[in-house]
């Protein structure tokens, strides 16, 4: 697969992901985060086991179990949380903090160097979602946006370990995400029950909620964002989440009905102008094409026969 369907496919799923914030809003019941998190994680992540048919083996229970909590376990009760309490562009636009969280920590884990060109896209992008944020008709709440950054934190880490680890020999990226969604359901699943419980009523709506988040958010999305994670350079990654505040925000303004402003338009030309320069400087240097050799010249002379 060349680069460009490889970031193309890995787009789709901060695409996918920008639409939770409108179906949590518009179709799921207030008050279940957890419950939310739990349906868009178990059921997939079971399903996406059942058709690999690959179970981890060895260390990778325990690493299987440390990325659920991380990338689905503490970030999608998180998620749904900021979702609830914060209008959809404001709640997805923190994600901007993301791509300055995956530059920090994959220079101090992974030893990547930071380079200048990446930093500046990393900074004008949060730069750029700060602007979508602070528009006139943000409805800022301090724990949403608590919320917002403890899941876009503790994603970030997934996402270093996610690279660092890489995937075990023969396991594919159905099954590799299986395992994540598989084990943050389960660690959901005694906090949901405890803390909030079911809610006392689901309808088509919710339902139609719920599946779009488990198939289009949930295994489908997270299969192709950790093949992207594992193939793409971090910072590259990283910056592809910056679509989630772009999807969040355009569906909030046509759909849901929320002011958008000329800064917040500017803020939405510099994240994308981010987006696409983290993807351009750091794609690989195209490999030189072998130099022709004439059979007159000295070097045709000297080469073995």
């Amino acid at each position: 697969m060349n680069r460009l369907a490889l970031v193309l496919l890995t787009a789709l799923a901060p695409i996918a992901w920008g639409t939770t914030y409108l179906v949590t809003t518009e179709l799921l019941p207030a008050g279940h985060p957890m419950f939310a998190g739990l349906l868009r994680s178990l059921p997939a992540g079971l399903l996406a086991v059942l058709i690999s048919r690959r179970l981890p083996r060895g260390s990778w229970w325990g690493k299987a179990f440390a990325l659920g909590a991380l990338n689905i376990a503490a970030f999608f009760p998180l998620l749904f949380l900021a979702a609830e309490r914060l209008p959809g562009g404001v709640a997805a636009a923190v994600a901007g903090a993301q791509p300055l969280i995956v530059l920090i920590l994959g220079a101090l884990v992974l030893q990547e160097r930071i380079r200048p060109v990446t930093a500046a896209a990393a900074v004008v992008g949060a730069g750029g979602v700060a602007l979508v944020v602070l528009g006139p008709a943000a409805e800022l709440d301090a724990w949403g946006v608590l919320a917002a950054l403890g899941g876009v934190t503790a994603t970030g880490v997934g996402m270093i370990l996610t690279k660092r680890w890489g995937r075990p020999s023969g396991v594919g990226p159905v099954a590799y995400a299986g395992w994540q969604l598989s084990a943050g359901g389960l660690l959901l699943l005694p906090l949901t029950l405890i803390v909030e419980g079911v809610p006392s009523t689901i309808d088509a709506g919710a339902a139609l909620g719920y599946l779009w988040l488990g198939t289009a958010g949930g295994i489908v999305a997270y299969t192709l964002w950790f093949r992207g994670v594992q193939q793409l350079p971090m910072i590259a990654t990283g910056l592809l989440a910056l679509l989630s505040p772009v999807v969040a925000t355009t569906l909030g303004v046509l759909v849901a009905g929320e002011r958008f402003t000329a800064i917040q338009a500017i803020g939405l030309a510099l994240t994308i102008g981010a987006l696409v320069l983290g993807q351009v400087v750091t794609r690989p240097p195209a490999a030189n094409p072998p130099r022709r050799v004439e059979p007159s010249s000295p070097a045709a002379l000297a080469a073995p026969r």
